[in-house]
């Protein structure tokens, strides 16, 4: 008889103690649960990466920052040998001096040549007036008029060779500018701020054009990737707010904004009829962070870190205040 009483007591003693249990699972459940117009999907952490390369073919002298490294936009990475580039280069400056010069004596030529137009001019007319007095001979007067017709030809030819030398002149600046690009190509410069991935060569290497020295994490252009049911994304538009908290900083919570929802639906059945085919539809959406937050957090940012990610899909839902913005000090 006493055994059943402990048994009884027992088994209502386990009863309690489930009851409990579940009770404050539910608060607990009740507590974490998101307000209707806020969905939550898993996602992970990405960045564009960069490939920096060389626009010259050539002999690497110089690598300078190390895997792990930050560099600024503009900022150089690399150095190409370019004794053969500069040599190039004044050869061209010479050529555009020796194009100036040339146009210099063709426009004295064409001074000089109107010069003697002018004097052939002068001939003909003292040669008319002479000719009209009986003073000169029909045939004098016109080997003046044959002179006069040379003076003008030679001062064509004159002012032709000055627009072949402008024409000269130009073609060789152009050279000039075109080798002081090539000049300066071989400094080779980030293209964007970030973080260097990979270092992919070492100075001595020689490199083709579009050989890749280094790989850089843009970190411009942060976002997580993450993919909603085709009713929670059909609500959403550009410029959104989202939240994410990632696996490694659950403390932290991360303000971003929907930058991206993509056209036509992923995992897409290949005949779609009935309510529950349709909600196999997911599309493909984009949250990007502040970047002025990840200027600020930039040593933490690592591709491939994964997280949560609330999406508001109604604008009058209020975030939970688990979900305020909070970042690191």
């Amino acid at each position: 008889m006493k055994a059943d009483i402990r048994t009884v007591l027992t088994a209502g003693l386990a009863a309690l103690v489930a009851a409990a249990v579940g009770f404050l699972a539910w608060k607990q459940s009740a507590r974490n649960a998101l307000p209707a117009g806020i969905y939550a999907a898993n996602g992970r952490v990405e960045a564009n990466q960069v490939d920096i390369a060389t626009k010259l073919a050539g002999r690497i002298i110089e690598v300078i920052p190390r895997e792990g490294d930050m560099v600024e936009m503009g900022s150089v990475v690399a150095r190409l040998d370019k004794d053969q580039l500069e040599a190039q280069f004044r050869q061209a400056e010479a050529e555009a001096q020796r194009a100036r010069q040339a146009l210099v004596a063709a426009e004295a030529q064409v001074v000089s040549r109107k010069a003697e137009l002018t004097f052939a001019d002068q001939e003909v007319k003292r040669s008319a007036a002479l000719v009209d007095k009986g003073y000169t001979s029909r045939e004098k007067m016109d080997q003046r008029q044959q002179q006069l017709a040379s003076a003008e030809a030679a001062l064509n030819a004159a002012i032709a060779q000055v627009d072949q030398a402008k024409a000269a002149v130009t073609a060789a600046g152009a050279q000039v500018e075109q080798s002081k690009t090539v000049l300066a190509d071989a400094t080779v410069k980030s293209p964007v701020r970030g973080r260097v991935q990979y270092r992919l060569i070492e100075p001595g290497a020689v490199l083709p054009a579009g050989g890749r020295i280094a790989s850089v994490l843009d970190l411009s252009d942060v976002t997580m990737t993450i993919f909603l049911p085709a009713r929670e994304a059909g609500r959403l538009t550009i410029g959104d707010e989202a939240r994410v908290v990632l696996d490694a900083y659950p403390q932290y919570v991360f303000p971003a904004k929907v930058s991206f929802v993509a056209g036509e639906a992923q995992f897409t059945p290949k005949t779609v009829e009935t309510s529950e085919e349709r909600e196999k539809l997911m599309f493909r959406v984009k949250l990007q962070a502040p970047r002025e937050m990840v200027k600020e957090i930039e040593d933490r940012v690592k591709t491939g870190l994964r997280g949560m990610a609330y999406v508001r899909t109604d604008r009058a839902a209020v975030w939970p205040a688990k979900l305020a913005p909070k970042l690191p000090s």
